[in-house]
């Protein structure tokens, strides 16, 4: 097939980076985690005391985001995200940056500028490039476009699985919780919201596995391309 642009929205925990990183190994394509850029400046702002329960200074944190390159690297076979140089795979995914990405992902500038840099990395194509607002702001005219949900329980379960491994003491209810939270914000902010566009192809993954996934969309992929 060509090389085209395959977007990938949907729903925190809804296995869309699985998704994502097995199809673009798949396909022999770059994959891209656009939601990895926004825990990037979050993670960042919460080292710098930029960003906490009480406060959130977004005029310095989009300041901080002029000075930052982005970069997507092959660790091992799989998609690593380097800051200015650096391998922040692991930091990314730490609960202090679950806790505040949706509300830095929130702010205009921040994203204006994080979408031009994603436009950049897609134009060569050959690209699966995942996130919240892909289809419908960064390549509304991407070939493909998918939009993947589960059941919230499902997803908040995937979640704790997740962060268990390195944090002993969180519980399911709190992931619950921040998981409703952040789906709340994602969809009822002013600046690109997470929608599910008309030319997206739904996938409910509740209960598919990844195999069942990556056959449902390369058998579209056949018939579309």
């Amino acid at each position: 097939m060509k090389k085209i642009i395959i977007a990938i929205d949907g729903e925190s925990s809804s296995g869309k980076s699985t998704l994502a990183k097995a199809l673009a190994k798949k396909l022999s394509y770059k994959h891209i985690n656009t939601g990895s850029m926004y825990r990037a400046v979050t993670f960042l702002a919460f080292k710098k005391g930029l960003v906490c329960e009480s406060k959130m200074d977004s005029e310095r944190i989009i300041k901080l985001t002029q000075k930052l390159n982005f970069d997507f690297r092959l660790v091992n076979n799989n998609s690593h995200l380097f800051l200015n140089g650096v391998n922040i795979e692991r930091e990314i995914k730490l609960p202090s940056t679950s806790n505040f990405v949706s509300q830095i992902s929130t702010i205009s500038e921040i994203r204006k500028k994080i979408v031009a840099i994603q436009r950049g990395m897609g134009l060569m194509k050959g690209v699966v490039m995942e996130g919240r607002d892909i289809g419908s702001i960064v390549f509304p005219s991407a070939e493909a476009k998918f939009f993947i949900t589960a059941d919230i329980n499902i997803r908040a379960q995937r979640r704790f699985n997740e962060l268990r491994i390195n944090n002993n003491y969180i519980t399911s209810k709190s992931v619950l919780e921040n998981l409703k939270k952040r789906d709340f914000m994602d969809k009822n902010r002013k600046n690109s919201p997470l929608i599910k566009v008309k030319d997206a192809i739904l996938i409910d993954n509740s209960n598919l596995n990844i195999d069942d996934q990556i056959l449902l969309i390369i058998n579209y992929l056949k018939k579309k391309l």
